[in-house]
């Protein structure tokens, strides 16, 4: 009730509804059908009130005569109008429709927008009867609550109770719907058959119910029958329900009534006149037929029940309809309400009402659009008494009632509204009586920020006027109908004792709101300070408050365990009372109050169970910082894309995306370009995205971006400095003005560096006023001069002669300046749709427009253009200049800017500018003039070519202006190169770098001759000699200017030697004759063109060379560097010069020429590769060269030369190459000179295949190589010796195989493992031929699987093959590996006890004696090929080798390669030999025993190893030797020598003595294995003391960064004090290590040496700390576990596993019982691994993974039956589809290895059984 209340404030209906309501209820007549009596003065009572009140009309009571008897008759209105609030009465009834139910009132919509409100006292006597016996009882079984009895939509018949006034002022309607008041006018005689009543139930009987239907002396009764027909009801109907039925029989004059209720007749019933109705007792609701009887404009009149008169308003006319009203026609309609006092009856002809069976929407079809704001509406009608309709751009109509076209206060002024082409209106209700939107146009209401709850949001910061205090809080106004409650504890930071003296009413607050809900139209706000200024972020769901996050909430409650802590929206959570304060409380109440506002730090958070943690203590320990990140998470110097959120005056607010981080970007960092940064700014609107910024600087309060390009580029490329610490004095940075004082300006660079540039370092110019120079936000290259560490201060200088700027810095910065114009002017051509605005877009400078020409004055002339309607085309007087113009002549006109904003093109019609345009050579000089300046640009046209060009009007970033006479203005004259002729960036204008000219054509050299007017090409001069580079002579010429001669100008070439210095033949101080052959650009002392003979030069470049001083001048001319260039041919020779040596790309550049200069790239400098690490020392600057031309070429320009005399690579030829790459599968990767790559296989690396053959080689490494021959454009390779250099070479060993033809069956040949696959091992023989072993061919074992041989045979093995067979045609060779055929032993180990493939007694015996004897070590290379070289363990000679250091090396390979190799040399057979002496194990990457382990010769060893153990021992050849093998023998020996010689020279080999070891040392300080070896020297001579002073000098030695080499002396030194030292010496070791490392490895280290040297009882003791000292570290665990395991202690390992899981966090578990299982599979009882696996797949039964591992190791350790059983129940698991593939695919797998064809076929079959099932699933 009180909501409608305030709501008509806004929207009353009809006029002013402040007056008091005595004058709007016209007195009721009592006497209503003595309608004789005339009435004049209530009439004119009535015109005076009609006059003044907005001069309305009011609609007469109708004063019609009346027939004899009943029938009562009413006069026409002289106008239709709507129902307006001010014309309602009490007692009037209406026809109104359920909008809203609540549990004690019903919203009512009433015709015309109008609002009723019936109260649960107003249904019926029999309800309010129910209810006080109800409250009396307090017994609520068959009470009926309103939303039972009504439903949203019910129509009803209602009659209006009273008007209520509310506090505003505004009136609210009471409804009644007891049929006592509804049917009041009727009595128990006038009842006939037919009528259609409404009435309440008043009883529910056995047969039926009593329906009270409000005449005195009358008592219906509805049949149970009858009841049971009402479709839309089928239930009980109960005490109070409204029901409208047609009366069946009246009995006994209407003291019994039979009522019906069935559906077809009650809503077709029409009442007939003869029914009896009459204007005093006509019901709404009555369906009536009628004629219409005239049709105007705001309605129609219409006729029913014979001679009654009605009206029907626009509103409810059918609009589709409307045409089909005419005189005379025949409608069906429905009565609205009756007006008893006037007499008026409104009628509806809306199909709703009207039609059976259509029942009333209660909402519109599109949805609730209530609140909305619509623009772009277009008003269709006014009706002037009572509003206006509207079409909204969807179609949809909507009404503006008349007090809603203007303000509250204006005059109404309906023309001028209806005259308005578009409308915004803000949507203010739905009336579903009317079916239709009510809309307001009132400015007021649409610009309100809140219309209703639904537009408030928890969290928002709001202002609102204080309404009224109360006990439990203050009430607060936000708008005229949205107020919220401030509880008494959110009044202020502090519980407030006398709020009144605080708040008075009126009093504008801030408040920030807490929770709103919509429905219940409930707001809470808080006035809290501290809750109203937080910055921190919100939480307004649990999912806001992600854990580590902070913000500021307050205390609801405190409990003895801690306090409940309030966010917004009802998001509550518990401090525990352990995170309350870092000091102990026992008691919350002592310290905390309700209401209080902390911060609190999120611990942890459930959003799904509405759960939080939270601790005081965690917020306030300074963990605020990055718990505020996640707001600004975005890094400095990071591009991003970003959306305008907001537009101010000197930045835009933005949102990061796709985060949506609130940032903001100042209008002075749009652009580099101060004129650009506005225009931006216009341009960019809210929602649009910017791309390209960067931010450059992030604090607390916000993120800043920039969009500037120069700024961007020195963040992207680093070039800044990140803290204060990071600036040095000399860095050159780039910022941008931040301020300007008299003193100085501030300079602000990225990260929130600010320095200071003080007036003196600004400008190399004067500067008198400071303020004046620079424009803040003005981008800058600053040079940092002054630190002052201390205040944290810097200077700096922006002088353009101390700052370098970047490489074509300002091309760069004008294209970017034209990218963003560009952008303003695209965005401006799509945003308007204005045809104009994209045809200027289309336009660009230099582009020729034909116009007309509009008038012409002094100051130029406009023109007209057909295309550019609305344009305005101009040319100032100096583009007319010359040309006479007739305003309507036609002319020609080049653009020279487009102003898109203001819609403004300017033009010249200048004939050398619209002239035809000449093409522009790139690096030559032309005179440009400047036609149009726009701010930071400016045009110009260059000489006579009628070309224009854009340039920057400043030409350094750093440049200032400090009068008008030094900015460029239109007219001047420029000198300018052009560096492009087109440039795509510039829309195809010429890129040119300008300087301005000096305003004579001569520049002053001395001022004895400053007639000097330069010098002339050809001249001849005189000169003495100053100084002698060499590169160059400069010479002073007789005038006093300086000239300068290049090297190869100075003698003739024929006169010149190869590695001369040409220059160094001239003496300072001589004189020489000269003559002049062209010039130098004075400002970058580049070379001008030699462009006409007539050009005088301002530095002379000189030529000395007698040939050239003494040519008549007519033969002598110019030439241009572009010809001179054309002059050279590939291959020729040259003589040219060293200039310069470049490190980085280590290539050189030499001249022939003062003007061309080539390079020369490293291969093709040197002819040794051992001068490849410093090229540069072959050559000296000024040096002659004799060079080959490999590449000349002018666009782009490139002369590369070749000082090796080869320009070619030529097939058959020896030349370097650069390795670039290392593939195993196919060798190595060269670069080689001229741009040409070329590949060597591995089979050509040498004569003599070694086995790794690419180890040798690396990155960078540049070799010898000959060109073998090439296709596809890469060279086939050789590194042969014997191609190399055929002459020295050794005899080959491995011949090169160059076609199929050359082999032959049977004979003996090696080569390199390409792959191993299911076909077969594959060898590669030459790069071009492969042969194949098959695997029966290639070991005497049963191999079921190739995965064992690849993991034998890696890529590039070598290994000595026999030729079984050579297929020509198809070049196949078929090899095999066997022993019996290649002499060599099996590929395959023993140790890997596979079963042979023959079983013969041979056989037999053959493998005993095998077993017996000793796995040779080339046997033992083969089977662990992985093993990279240096770290193959070498199996020892004799354990009792003198030279054996009692040091064992025991190795943690990743790859579990030991532990699958028992025969490598391990630990365990180390400790049988009790013999030996007892020994320190090293865990370390390296051998100790290199060239120590036996004295064997070395040519054993190595040519044992690289032939693959070709010589055995000598049993298995008893043959004599022939003189051939002799002699083999002879030069292997000799070879053998020649290698061991090498050796020693080696600095990787081990050293022997103190002496060698430290010298090492001192090279490589940091190694571990060094000092490891040193160690291990000592402990060979038991010098025990002196290795433990070994490792100490170690670990002081090796630098604190390098952990892992220090740990690793920390774990010899234990090894060494567990062997050597006693128990104390070891724990003192021990606890050192600790302090020193990271505590786990070294006890885990601790163990491992227990464990190796039998000590169990330690080892178990340190376990058991280092459980309990790392238990949330699940590697101790199964370290542990592993341990007990390997003693057998299944028990104790089953303990611990439990002690495991309590430790360990719930998600770890899993794994942990997974990798326990695994380890008793392993160790320990498999049974008990199985049950472990079986338990946890029964819980987590979708974890494949662990599915995966159990399979495995059923495989393993299981029966086939249970492996079988296992993989059955993998198949049906519920997983994806992918995942039961793969394990279908193992269990076929399995089948295959293990099983029958009946097994196989079996899993093939339930492949297929699961493929159908799913399918069915799917199509299900």
């Amino acid at each position: 009730m009180s909501n409608m209340a305030a709501v008509e404030e806004d929207f009353p209906r009809g006029g002013s509804s402040k007056k008091p309501t005595g004058s709007k209820i016209v007195v009721q007549r009592t006497e209503v059908d003595n309608l004789f009596q005339s009435n004049e003065q209530v009439e004119a009572k009535k015109r005076k009130a009609a006059v003044k009140d907005d001069g309305k009309k009011l609609k007469k009571p109708k004063t019609g005569r009346e027939k004899e008897g009943d029938l009562t008759l009413n006069a026409a209105a002289k106008c239709v109008e709507i129902l307006h609030m001010k014309n309602v009465k009490e007692g009037m009834l209406m026809l109104g429709c359920v909008k809203e139910v609540t549990d004690f009132e019903v919203t009512v919509s009433l015709p015309c927008g109008l609002q009723g409100f019936l109260s649960i006292k107003n249904i019926c006597d029999s309800y309010a009867k129910l209810l006080t016996e109800q409250l009396e009882s307090a017994d609520i079984e068959e009470f009926c609550s309103l939303p039972h009895l009504f439903h949203p939509g019910m129509v009803i018949r209602c009659v209006v109770a009273k008007l209520d006034v509310a506090k505003a002022g505004s009136l609210s309607i009471q409804l009644s719907i007891n049929p006592k008041l509804v049917n009041k006018a009727l009595t128990s005689s006038s009842l006939k058959a037919g009528m259609v009543l409404s009435g309440c139930v008043e009883s529910v009987e056995d047969h039926g119910c009593i329906v009270d239907i409000g005449i005195n002396g009358s008592k219906a009764f509805l049949p149970r029958k009858a009841e049971k027909d009402k479709q839309n009801n089928p239930e009980e109907l109960k005490v109070g329900q409204y029901v409208t039925s047609q009366v069946e029989q009246v009995k006994n004059e209407g003291r019994v009534v039979r009522l019906s209720v069935s559906p077809p007749t009650v809503t077709q019933a029409c009442a007939d006149s003869e029914q009896g109705w009459n204007l005093t007792n006509l019901l709404p609701g009555l369906l009536v037929k009628a004629t219409i009887k005239k049709v105007t404009k705001h309605g129609l009149i219409l006729d029913f029940l014979s001679s009654f008169s009605g009206q029907v308003d626009f509103l409810h006319m059918e609009q589709e309809q409307a045409s089909s009203y005419t005189e005379g026609a025949e409608v069906r309609a429905c009565v609205l309400y009756v007006e008893p006092s006037s007499r008026l009856v409104a009628l509806s002809l809306r199909s709703y009402l009207v039609q059976p069976g259509n029942g009333v929407e209660p909402s519109p079809a599109g949805g609730d659009r209530i609140g909305e704001v619509v623009k772009d509406c277009k008003m269709t009608a006014m009706h002037h008494m009572s509003g206006a309709m509207l079409e909204l751009p969807d179609k949809t109509k909507a009404f503006v009632h008349r007090n809603h076209l203007k303000e509250s206060k204006e005059p109404p002024n309906e023309n001028r509204v209806l005259a308005m082409p578009e409308h915004t209106c803000r949507i203010l209700d739905f009336s579903p009586m009317d079916q239709i939107h009510f809309v307001s146009l009132r400015k007021s209401m649409i610009e309100k920020p809140f219309f209703r709850y639904h537009d408030l949001q928890a969290g928002q910061v709001v202002e609102g006027t204080v309404s009224v205090l109360l006990s439990h809080g203050m009430v607060v106004h936000l708008s005229d109908h949205i107020k919220g409650l401030v509880p008494r504890t959110h009044l202020s930071d502090i519980v407030l004792k006398n709020p009144e003296k605080k708040y008075v009413e009126g009093m504008k607050i801030k408040c920030r709101v807490l929770s709103v809900d919509a429905g219940k139209k409930k707001l809470y706000l808080t006035r809290k300070k501290a809750l109203v200024e937080s910055s921190l972020p919100l939480f307004l769901s649990f999912a806001d408050a992600r854990p580590g996050r902070v913000s500021h909430g307050h205390i609801v409650c405190i409990r003895d365990f801690g306090c409940i802590f309030r966010f917004y929206n009802n998001v509550k959570g518990l401090v525990p009372l352990r995170e309350l304060s870092s000091e102990v409380i026992t008691n919350p109440e002592e310290v905390f109050y309700v209401g209080q506002v902390l911060k609190a730090k999120v611990l942890q958070c459930d959003p799904d169970k509405e759960k939080m943690v939270l601790s005081f203590k965690a917020a306030v320990e300074g963990n605020t910082e990055e718990a505020a990140k996640p707001q600004f998470d975005c890094e400095v110097g990071k591009r991003l894309e970003a959306r305008v959120l907001k537009k101010s005056v000197n930045s835009l607010e933005v949102a990061i995306l796709p985060d949506d981080i609130r940032a903001v970007l100042p209008t002075m960092h749009l652009s580099d370009h101060l004129s650009n940064c506005p225009l931006l700014w216009e341009t960019l609107q809210e929602g649009d995205n910017i791309s390209n910024l960067v931010c450059f600087n992030k604090n607390k309060q916000n993120i800043t971006l920039t969009k500037k390009p120069t700024v961007r580029w020195s963040l992207e490329e680093g070039v800044v400095a990140k803290d204060f610490s990071e600036i040095t004095v000399g860095m050159q940075l780039i910022g941008w003005i931040k301020n300007i004082m008299s003193y100085g300006v501030f300079v602000e660079f990225p990260y929130g560096l600010v320095g200071l540039a003080p007036k003196s370092a600004m400008s190399d110019k004067f500067i008198r006023d400071a303020t004046t120079s620079f424009q803040l936000g003005q981008t800058v290259i600053a040079k940092v001069t002054n630190l002052d560490e201390e205040k944290r201060r810097f200077l700096v200088t922006l002088k353009i002669s101390e700052v370098i700027s970047p490489e074509s810095d300002a091309q760069t910065r004008l294209l970017s300046g034209l990218q963003e114009r560009r952008a303003v002017t695209e965005m401006l051509a799509l945003r308007d749709n204005s045809d104009l605005r994209q045809q200027l877009a289309a336009l660009s400078v230099g582009q020729k427009l034909k116009l007309t020409v509009d008038t012409v004055m002094d100051s130029g002339a406009t023109f007209k253009s057909d295309d550019l309607a609305g344009a305005s085309i101009q040319a100032t007087k100096h583009h007319v200049m010359g040309v006479n113009l007739t305003p309507g002549q036609k002319v020609t006109a080049v653009i020279l800017h487009i102003d898109i904003l203001s819609a403004c093109v300017h033009v010249s019609v200048l004939s050398k500018l619209v002239g035809k345009k000449k093409s522009l050579n790139e690096g030559s000089k032309y005179t440009a003039m400047v036609q149009h300046i726009d701010k930071d640009f400016a045009v110009i046209s260059l000489d006579d070519t009628a070309q224009l060009t854009m340039i920057q009007t400043s030409r350094h970033l750093n440049e200032i202006f400090l009068s008008e006479s030094e900015k460029l203005k239109a007219g001047m004259s420029l000198s300018v190169e052009v560096i492009e002729s087109s440039c795509q960036e510039a829309q195809g204008l010429p890129l040119v770098s300008w300087e301005r000219c000096a305003p004579k054509r001569q520049r002053v050299t001395s001022e004895s001759q400053t007639g000097s007017k330069g010098h002339l090409f050809g001249e001849i001069v005189q000169g003495k000699v100053r100084t002698v580079k060499p590169t160059s002579i400069q010479v002073t010429l007789e005038d006093g200017s300086t000239g300068s001669v290049h090297v190869s100008e100075v003698m003739e070439v024929t006169e010149m030697h190869q590695g001369s210095f040409p220059t160094s033949s001239v003496k300072v101080d001589s004189v020489v004759t000269a003559r002049v052959i062209g010039g130098r650009d004075v400002s970058s002392y580049r070379f001008l063109p030699f462009s006409h003979p007539k050009f005088t030069y301002t530095i002379p470049e000189l030529t000395l060379i007698p040939s050239k001083v003494d040519k008549s001048g007519a033969d002598f001319k110019p030439v241009p560097a572009k010809e001179k260039l054309k002059g050279y041919k590939v291959g020729e020779e040259l003589t040219c010069f060293v200039s310069k040596f470049n490190p980085k790309r280590k290539s050189l550049e030499v001249t022939t020429d003062p003007c061309v200069t080539g390079t020369v790239e490293l291969l093709a400098m040197i002819t040794d590769p051992k001068d490849a690490g410093h090229p540069e020392k072959l050559y000296k600057l000024g040096q002659a060269v004799h060079a080959k031309v490999v590449e000349v070429n002018s666009k782009p320009q490139r002369f590369t030369l070749s000082l090796n005399g080869v320009h070619k690579l030529e097939q058959g030829s020896v030349t370097l190459g650069m390795v670039i790459n290392i593939q195993p599968q196919t060798g190595l990767l060269l670069r080689l000179p001229f741009g040409a790559t070329g590949t060597v296989a591995v089979t050509d690396l040498a004569d003599a295949y070694k086995p790794n053959p690419l180890d040798r080689y690396s990155k960078d490494q540049v070799l010898r190589c000959f060109l073998v021959g090439s296709e596809n454009g890469k060279w086939q390779l050789s590194l042969r010796p014997s191609r190399l250099n055929p002459q020295q070479a050794k005899p080959v060993k491995d011949e090169e195989v160059l076609s199929v033809d050359k082999l032959k069956a049977g004979q003996i040949i090696r080569g390199f493992v390409k792959s191993v696959g299911e076909q077969g091992v594959f060898i590669r023989l030459s790069r071009s031929i492969t042969g194949r072993a098959q695997f029966q061919q290639s070991t005497r074992y049963f191999v079921n699987n190739h995965k064992v041989l690849s993991d034998h045979l890696p890529p590039n093995t070598l290994l000595t093959t026999k030729i079984l067979s050579v297929n020509k045609e198809e070049e196949l060779v078929n090899l095999s590996l066997l022993p019996e055929d290649t002499g060599k032993p099996d590929i395959l180990p023993e140790s890997l006890s596979l079963p042979l493939r023959l079983i013969g007694e041979e056989k037999k015996k053959h493998d005993t004696q095998k077993k017996k004897r000793k796995l040779s070590e080339s046997e033992q290379k083969q089977a662990e090929p992985q093993v990279p070289k240096k770290k193959k363990k070498k199996a020892k000679k004799a354990k009792t080798d003198d030279s054996d250091s009692g040091v064992e090396v025991y190795f943690r390979e990743e790859d579990k390669e030991d532990e699958e190799e028992p025969k490598s040399n391990s630990v365990k057979q180390v400790r049988q030999d009790s013999a030996g002496p007892s020994r320190l194990q090293v865990t370390a990457g390296f051998s100790w025993d290199v060239g120590l382990s036996s004295l064997k010769p070395a040519s054993a060893a190595q040519e044992g190893d690289s032939s693959d153990g070709e010589d055995q021992d000598g049993s298995s050849k008893p043959q004599k030797k022939s003189r051939h093998e002799q002699e083999q023998e002879k030069k292997a020996a000799e070879k053998a020598l020649v290698q061991r010689e090498a050796e020693l020279m080696d600095p990787s080999l081990r050293p022997q003595d103190a002496p060698a070891f430290e010298r090492l040392l001192l090279a490589s300080p940091n190694s571990s294995l060094l000092w490891l070896q040193y160690m291990a020297h000592h402990l060979q001579a038991t010098q025990i003391e002196q290795a433990r002073a070994v490792a100490e000098r170690a670990l002081k030695t090796i630098s604190f960064r390098e952990e892992q080499e220090k740990l690793n002396v920390w774990v010899a030194l234990l090894n060494l004090e567990n062997m050597y030292g006693t128990e104390e010496s070891l724990k003192k070791v021990f606890e050192r290590a600790l302090q020193f490392c990271e505590p786990m490895p070294v006890y885990q280290q601790l163990a491992d040496i227990y464990t190796k040297s039998d000590k169990t009882k330690e080892a178990e003791g340190l376990y058991k700390t280092m459980v309990k000292r790392f238990r949330q570290n699940k590697a101790v665990w199964l370290s542990y576990g592993t341990f007990l395991l390997q003693q057998g202690q299944g028990d104790a390992a089953s303990a611990v596993l439990q002690r495991a899981l309590k430790s360990l966090p719930s998600k770890e578990s899993v794994d942990v019982i997974g990798k326990f299982a695994q380890l008793e599979f392993r160790y320990g009882d498999s049974e008990k691994g199985r049950a472990m696996f079986d338990k946890v797949l029964t819980s987590y039964p979708k974890r494949t993974d662990l599915w995966s591992v159990f399979i495995d190791l059923m495989v393993k350790h299981g029966s086939q039956k249970e492996v079988r059983a296992l993989f059955d129940r993998v198949i049906h698991l519920s997983v994806s589809v992918k995942k039961i593939k793969f394990f279908f695919k193992r269990y076929l797998e399995y089948e295959k290895k293990h099983g029958t064809p009946q097994s196989i076929q079996a899993v093939k079959e339930k492949a297929m059984e699961f493929v159908e099932a799913k399918g069915t699933e799917a199509a299900h």
